[in-house]
């Protein structure tokens, strides 16, 4: 018996050192990944906290989360095991904000200024009721089909899609939605926000009001060899900055979002490892910086809170969207756009059409062109903060689609050649798991040209 107890007090011991060099130092992040998904997802969307636990964070590691939700305070706490404690204040119309225990929560803020669009239109273009239009060359059985196994039967979780839309021609052929989720429902983008802070510099741009080739503004890297980088190399992910992009681990990227105040601030931080140019891969820290510059380029915070949605957000009626901020008060470029699925496919259809808006051009079709054409050392696989299948990820889909993409597999799917737009949303990556290329080949030979 005491043998037994001795092997015993020795793995335990043994377990306790394992989780202390593997797991503990994870807790900060785990409870700060919980703690924002639960705020954002309950105060944003309205879901349950049961709904958000089951369904949101039920991810490896996340799922040790105890999270609580405060309704009066708006406000929701994470903790692991008791274990480092983390809060997500949330403001209504700037989302959930993660706190670190010396934020000033008494402080006051800025809200963007919005103007909605009303025009009294049918969706796309308006947000009444969509045409019911058919059209002669499109099969809806195989369609139908196509989306329907997309969709995870009698509660399995083997797809998780949550919503598909399905804009041809500028109509609505196909839309669906998963059991407690409807077409007014909310849902983060994630790294599809990315290509919405692109289309804030291509504004910019068309404006006269940037050079994205000249050296980015930083004086920070005035003195060193970050002075040659551009906004087109950051755009690019080309800057040649060092930078660690792995959400199985601790990394530079986790670390930005769960525990940053200044999140533009890490990467800008970081030394250069390459030269400019020369070396293609993907940074959320890019992102945030690139919102950092844009902040720069007002002469106030209003100024730089407003022109998001009125430059691009509001101006095509995506009604629903708050891109969320740090604690520095930027808007988190990189991963924080929530929006209805039915608002995240105006976007693509924005880019669809060249950066034209129902007659007004927003973006310059030569914008649109950069935006999608290969950036260097990519192999055919990313353009301006967009995503490219000029490579062939996908084989059996048109070479000239372009797409937002984001963690868990979220698309907003740009097809110019068959005049399309393709939005799915979910939590379930790629590989394993869904088979992006089957859905889309389901979509697309749907259409017979």
């Amino acid at each position: 018996m005491k043998k037994f107890l001795k092997v015993l007090a020795l793995v335990l011991i043994l377990a306790f050192l394992y989780f202390g060099f593997t797991t503990y130092p994870k807790l900060d992040l785990i409870s700060g990944f919980s703690a924002k998904s639960v705020a954002s997802g309950h105060f944003m969307d309205h879901r349950s906290l049961d709904l958000i636990q089951k369904t949101d964070n039920d991810i490896h590691l996340l799922d040790l989360a105890t999270n609580t939700i405060d309704d009066a305070g708006k406000f929701a706490t994470s903790a692991v095991y008791g274990l480092k404690e983390r809060k997500a204040i949330y403001r209504d119309g700037l989302g959930a904000l993660l706190i670190n225990d010396d934020y000033d929560i008494s402080k006051p803020y800025l809200l963007p200024k919005r103007t909605k669009l009303v025009n009294n239109l049918p969706f796309p273009y308006g947000n009444n009721e969509p045409k019911d239009t058919a059209f002669a060359n499109v099969d809806y059985t195989k369609l139908k089909k196509a989306i329907d196994d997309s969709f995870d039967k009698n509660g399995g979780k083997a797809k998780r899609t949550r919503a598909v839309v399905v804009l041809y021609k500028d109509q609505l052929i196909a839309e669906k939605y998963d059991t407690g989720f409807n077409k007014d429902s909310k849902i983060l983008g994630w790294s599809m926000t990315k290509s919405i802070t692109s289309s804030a510099f291509g504004v910019l741009a068309k404006q006269g009001k940037i050079d994205i080739y000249k050296p980015a503004p930083i004086k920070e890297w005035q003195n060193d060899e970050r002075k040659n980088i551009t906004v087109n190399d950051l755009l690019h992910m080309n800057s040649g900055l060092e930078w660690e992009e792995n959400y199985s681990t601790i990394c530079d990227a986790t670390q930005m979002l769960f525990q940053s105040e200044d999140m533009g601030k890490v990467q800008m931080d970081k030394p250069a490892k390459y030269k400019p140019n020369t070396h293609w891969y993907y940074s959320s820290g890019t992102t945030n910086l690139l919102s950092r510059i844009l902040r720069s380029q007002f002469k106030t915070q209003q100024e730089y809170l407003d022109f998001w949605y009125s430059a691009v957000i509001d101006k095509i009626g995506m009604n629903s969207m708050i891109v969320e901020q740090d604690m520095s008060g930027t808007f988190v470029g990189s991963s924080y756009g929530w929006a209805t699925p039915r608002d995240w496919s105006k976007f693509g259809l924005l880019y669809l059409h060249k950066g034209n808006w129902n007659g007004e051009q927003i973006l310059d079709e030569s914008w649109v062109k950069y935006t999608a054409t290969p950036t260097n050392t990519s192999e055919g696989k990313y353009g301006a903060q967009f995503w490219l299948n000029a490579g062939g990820k996908f084989p059996d889909v048109p070479r000239d689609m372009f797409y937002c993409s984001g963690y868990q597999g979220q698309m907003v799917a740009i097809i110019p050649s068959l005049e399309m737009v393709i939005v799915r949303m979910g939590v379930k990556e790629e590989e394993p798991g869904f088979d992006f290329n089957g859905f889309l080949k389901g979509i697309v030979s749907s259409v017979k040209k």
